[in-house]
């Protein structure tokens, strides 16, 4: 799919990857919404790459329904939806203290997993009535999963689930879309140098980036970005979860 002159909706798109990715897919001339919470930050964004901003709760399913809607009246249907939104709580099952308390396991699945699930559906539905493309073509859905879907590290359940809920809704989703052309997708990026590393010390990034096998470093936020415009350029690529790692495999801990 050719983007340019296209709306593309990207959610947690004030920082890290989602900014990254709201960067690229303006460079490539789509009409780019950037949802996220921080009005400030995401606001930013928007401003310099010449997109609009719409604050958004991807877990709130009247907030994400007014945001979506407000896109679509101010830039038109979109032709892509980029789930970047999403945290990241460490904690064990059983701690120190006692068993990890119920509701931050379910914050956690709530942002990462149900708010992709809320993201898709509202912007799948609207994406039924697009103009179809080459083959059909009427949309692409990239989420964000993780590494942690399929080496998830001790303290990182909740993640880990939310994040291999992802990886198991791809395919249903892929097949269930493919009526109306649209397709399906999920990145799992490994360890990506975005605000949560970078508040890191810098010896412990170091040490990071030197467990990856190659590059030894920590993974770009364009590496991300590149690799979502190459998954919507690829018409025949639906359905996939693509890890973008640097062939890292995490260790239990």
């Amino acid at each position: 799919m050719d983007i340019d002159g296209k709306t593309a909706i990207v959610t947690g798109a004030a920082s890290g990857l989602g900014a990254a990715t709201a960067r690229a897919l303006a460079k490539s001339g789509a009409r780019v919404a950037v949802l996220d919470r921080d009005a400030g930050k995401g606001e930013g964004v928007a401003e310099e790459i010449g997109g609009a901003f719409f604050a958004c709760d991807v877990a709130d399913a009247k907030g994400a329904e007014r945001a979506v809607a407000a896109a679509v009246d101010a830039l038109g249907v979109p032709y892509v939806l980029v789930n970047c939104a999403g945290i990241g709580t460490a904690g064990r099952i059983v701690g120190r203290e006692g068993p990890m308390a119920l509701d931050a396991f379910e914050k956690v699945i709530s942002v990462n997993l149900v708010g992709s699930f809320n993201m898709m559906r509202l912007v799948a539905d609207r994406m039924q009535g697009v103009e179809p493309g080459a083959d059909g073509q009427r949309g692409v859905i990239i989420s964000t999963a993780s590494v942690a879907a399929f080496e998830g590290q001790i303290g990182q359940a909740a993640y880990a689930a939310s994040k291999g809920g992802i990886v198991s809704l791809t395919l249903p989703a892929a097949r269930e879309f493919a009526r109306f052309g649209v397709r399906v997708l999920a990145i799992a990026p490994g360890l990506f140098s975005t605000p949560l590393l970078e508040g890191l010390p810098e010896e412990v990034q170091a040490s990071l980036g030197a467990a990856i096998p190659h590059p030894a470093r920590l993974g770009r936020p364009e590496e991300f970005a590149q690799m979502v415009l190459a998954m919507i350029a690829n018409d025949y690529l639906n359905g996939e979860v693509v890890r973008l790692d640097g062939a890292l495999r995490m260790q239990p801990k």
